[in-house]
């Protein structure tokens, strides 16, 4: 595994290299205990602000929590710093030799200004106004530093798919809250359930309830 990690930094430096500073190369690494500092090299930081010793991103919840046999790698989706700058992403998974993943290889380029000479191209080539929004896809994920960030972004996304405050909340949107939580891989943040049952005004009890309801 320590020769797959070198060839796995090796291939880091080489891609930074290649398509330059707005290149940034992820390797986290899903052996660790310490899930706290998944991050075991990286090239380009700056582009995420990240380094190496910082916390997982949703990504790497979400392969934890999942069946080994059904990951498969995510090409060419988006996703964005919190400064707001957009980012081409790619993440693969390197496995084991039991199939298992070990390491998750991220791609994050940088396509702000990219995105900003299209806009421009595109309203001096337009030639009626639109009507129709533009696509449906989701928003763009994005990026944290740690786990502490990545638990508070997740939770909001929760409550923002059930669309009213928990004072309003009925055991139902508590139960849609908590289950997406689950999905996400939450619950794999150290103390996370405690700072949900507390949001969420219930017991720890009634918390892993709402869990096996899903």
């Amino acid at each position: 595994m320590v020769q797959k990690l070198e060839f796995l930094k090796q291939l880091a430096d080489g891609l930074s290299a290649q398509f330059g500073n707005a290149c940034e190369v992820v390797i986290h690494d899903l052996t660790k205990k310490d899930l706290d500092k998944s991050i075991v090299y990286i090239s380009n930081g700056h582009v995420s602000n990240r380094h190496t010793g910082d916390g997982p991103s949703g990504i790497v919840l979400e392969t934890l929590r999942a069946d080994p046999e059904k990951i498969k790698d995510k090409l060419a989706y988006l996703t964005k710093t919190e400064d707001g700058r957009i980012l081409k992403s790619s993440t693969l998974y390197i496995r084991d030799e039991n199939g298992t993943p070990a390491y998750i290889f991220s791609i994050n380029y940088d396509i702000t200004t990219l995105l900003a000479i299209e806009n421009s191209v595109h309203s001096l080539v337009q030639t009626k106004p639109e009507t129709e929004t533009e696509n449906g896809g989701s928003a763009p994920q994005t990026i944290t530093h740690n786990v502490t960030e990545l638990l508070d972004l997740l939770i909001e996304q929760a409550i923002a798919k059930v669309g009213k405050p928990v004072a309003l909340m009925n055991k139902d949107d508590k139960v849609a809250v908590v289950q997406d939580l689950n999905n996400a891989g939450a619950f794999l943040i150290t103390k996370s359930g405690d700072k949900v049952s507390s949001l969420l005004g219930i017991s720890k009890f009634t918390l892993y309830s709402y869990m096996d309801k899903g």
